[in-house]
């Protein structure tokens, strides 16, 4: 089968089960990113071409569906190409898998698009930076773009038209100032501290990333390495809000 909708692929993976809290997924990888993070760890698919039929990678969702409960769209950043996007999360929804993203949020026209489809079950929105601070840690003024899509998750989320939404935000060490900033800014929505991994820095431990979330005095998530994600609200002197 062949269509003509193509995608920039960037990989795929027929089984995991770290991706999506709760699920076994496939992951589709999409090529290309506007953004530059220095710690990415998609390096290798930032850039390049590899075009392919979405009927190709239709079929290997086809074939790992028989293992997994869903299926996560990843990158590089997945909403650059809107129409790959879409058509294959329609397909991925028709046979009944629910549908997963991890965006950095620059294309919110996209992600707005997905939800009034009801394409889309879960969105990882990666908040890069303190607002204020984007353009000058990324070289890219996109945090209006960001913000918009922030709302936008957040809104549908609470009328019930997005499932599941949470921010992560990626800890390395001399960064820890601006988490307060950040847990301020996204409220009350689900919040990751994911530990950061590059090169010659040392992570952050989860016990050192506990004791930043003992500041937040919200429950929040801890990913790390070592420990895999756990729930975390053991807050000293603290009476946290309520965690969805």
């Amino acid at each position: 089968m062949s269509s003509d909708t193509t995608i920039n692929f960037g990989g795929f993976v027929p089984l995991s089960t770290v991706d999506w809290r709760g699920h076994s997924a496939c992951v589709v990888f999409f090529r290309g990113c506007p953004v530059r993070c220095w710690y990415c760890h998609n390096e290798a698919i930032l850039d390049g071409e590899d075009i392919r039929d979405v009927s190709d990678i239709m079929n290997e969702i086809s074939s790992a569906s028989l293992l997994v409960s869903a299926v996560l769209f990843s990158g590089g950043e997945a909403t650059m190409q809107e129409e790959a996007l879409t058509t294959l999360a329609a397909f991925s929804k028709k046979i009944g898998l629910a549908t997963g993203l991890h965006t950095n949020g620059v294309y919110p026209n996209v992600l707005e698009t997905l939800i009034k489809k009801r394409l889309i079950d879960h969105i990882a929105l990666d908040i890069k930076a303190e607002w204020r601070l984007y353009t000058q840690r990324l070289g890219l003024n996109c945090a209006p773009e960001v913000k918009k899509s922030f709302t936008l998750c957040k809104t549908a989320h609470e009328r019930g038209n997005l499932p599941e939404f949470e921010v992560v935000f990626t800890l390395f060490r001399g960064y820890e100032g601006e988490v307060k900033q950040v847990a301020s800014e996204v409220g009350d929505v689900s919040l990751v501290l994911q530990q950061g991994v590059k090169h010659t820095i040392p992570p952050l431990t989860t016990t050192e990333l506990t004791a930043i979330a003992d500041t937040l005095c919200r429950p929040v998530r801890i990913r790390t390495r070592e420990d895999g994600e756990i729930i975390y609200e053991g807050f000293r002197n603290c009476r946290p809000s309520g965690f969805r």
